[in-house]
């Protein structure tokens, strides 16, 4: 089978599995039509997937090809077995995502093209997909600064996305674990519920729990946030200055319009 065809597969699988999940045991309620809010992110990811067809594409493989051609990275001066590196290598990469996820939210001009993917009032799956184009790009240039940098091999570069996106998929997901589940399950990866606090309206819940699948990033690091302040049922998503459903278009034309006023949103 052919890396875009794997990636793909493996994609669909997770996402259909967690829609139907979704469905059957939400967390949450819809705050919007489902179905208007699963086309909208759907069409936001067409337009994401386009602007990479014509432009880097699978650059970070590319890129892992390309360095180790010439020698490049830090992790094969390692006298070490290869699959010890291919396991440093995914969790180096891990945390490299989570250093650029917190400077999306750092940086001024970095955090309006992520004000599209907080701007959704709901969470689910499909938020997984909410990206602006301009920012999956300068994703991918950063992915491929960083494999040039560790030397990884494009297989790992290749396992790597393919684990990213799930675990994307699963901690977006509107799903409720059992606390016996979630609990263990949180020690070491990001859990719906953990990320749940990342998405809510207040900031300093917005600017915490930066990981996308390790939790450790954030107890090192002083991130974590274990539960939103009003509770999972009860707290608002999205961003206060964007309390209304945002179609396609203007999710595209988000970041270079002037920021809406704030609305106020009680805590409960």
């Amino acid at each position: 089978m052919s890396e875009p065809l794997l990636r793909l597969t493996i994609f669909m699988a997770v996402l259909l599995l967690l829609l139907s999940w979704e469905s059957l045991r939400p967390q949450r309620p819809w705050q919007q039509p489902r179905g208007r809010h699963l086309l909208t992110n759907i069409g936001l990811l067409l337009v994401d997937v386009l602007v990479q067809r014509f432009t880097l594409g699978a650059a970070a493989i590319a890129a892992a090809v390309y360095a180790r051609q010439q020698g490049w990275g830090l992790l094969p001066l390692l006298p070490l077995p290869a699959s010890l590196l291919a396991v440093i290598g995914i969790i180096l990469l891990d945390l490299a995502i989570y250093g650029q996820h917190m400077l999306s939210h750092r940086l001024r001009w970095l955090w309006r093209l992520h004000q599209v993917h907080h701007s959704d009032l709901d969470l689910d799956a499909s938020t997984a997909l909410r990206f602006h184009p301009l920012e999956i790009l300068l994703s991918l240039l950063y992915k491929v600064l960083v494999v040039m940098l560790l030397g990884v091999s494009p297989a790992v570069v290749l396992w790597f996305e393919v684990l990213l996106n799930s675990a994307a998929l699963f901690n977006h997901a509107n799903i409720r674990l059992p606390a016996r589940w979630e609990r263990p399950l949180r020690r070491v990866l990001v859990t719906p519920a953990m990320h749940r606090v990342h998405h809510s309206v207040h900031a300093e819940e917005t600017h915490s729990n930066f990981g996308f699948m390790l939790s450790c990033w954030d107890r090192l690091f002083a991130t974590y946030r274990a539960q939103p302040h009003d509770g999972h049922a009860a707290m608002a998503l999205g961003l206060p200055q964007y309390r209304r459903v945002l179609g396609v278009r203007a999710l595209l034309l988000q970041p270079f319009r002037a920021t809406p006023k704030t609305a106020v949103v009680r805590r409960q």
